[in-house]
């Protein structure tokens, strides 16, 4: 029989719970991802020239290439090639929010199982066997929660061993959420 997604409201609010809480026991007991940042030799004077330009929040590239065919010119290849090349990310002086920004994870993780629930309600009937539920959900959550990683390895400078690290997260969220699911599943 089909499951309709509104009896997997439990398994939803649970497995997303679940994950963020997941989620803040990698980061602030495991802290495997405190190898994901190096620290600039010269993080002062870095700094003080990213201020002096006052640079509004937002990603910059440097060197600025406004498309492919710029990136032709002389001038560009010598910019990529004295170097540095990099991707910068300027957010918001002060403090970071937490509340703020651990509640987003939260709703990510919710909304992320969310779209799980309805992926798999779509292929598993209810009253199937516990290791059917979880294989579907477990595939599904680590899609939702780990493959957009690599792109950041491949087009944004960010090292594999950084992705690796939140392919490992997303096999958590997968198996923490699949567990769920498939424990909560309606007969």
């Amino acid at each position: 029989m089909p499951v309709s997604i509104v009896s997997l409201w439990l398994p939803i609010l649970l497995a997303g719970g679940l994950c963020w809480l997941a989620s803040a026991l990698i980061h602030t007991l495991i802290k495997y991802h405190n190898a994901d940042y190096k620290e600039l030799s010269n993080e002062a004077d870095v700094s003080a020239a990213l201020a002096a330009s006052k640079p509004a929040p937002a990603m910059y590239t440097t060197p600025y290439c406004h498309d492919m065919k710029a990136m032709e010119s002389d001038t560009v290849q010598k910019k990529f090639n004295d170097g540095p090349v990099a991707i910068i990310s300027v957010m918001p002086n002060g403090v970071p929010p937490m509340g703020k920004l651990l509640f987003q994870q939260l709703m990510f993780f919710i909304v992320g199982v969310f779209l799980v629930a309805c992926l798999t309600s779509l292929f598993v009937a209810g009253g199937v066997a516990y290791f059917s539920v979880f294989k579907t959900v477990f595939l599904a959550s680590f899609l939702t929660f780990g493959w957009a990683q690599i792109p950041h390895s491949i087009w944004l400078g960010q090292p594999w061993s950084n992705s690796l690290r939140y392919l490992l997260d997303a096999l958590i969220y997968a198996s923490v959420t699949a567990g769920t699911f498939a424990w909560l599943w309606p007969n």
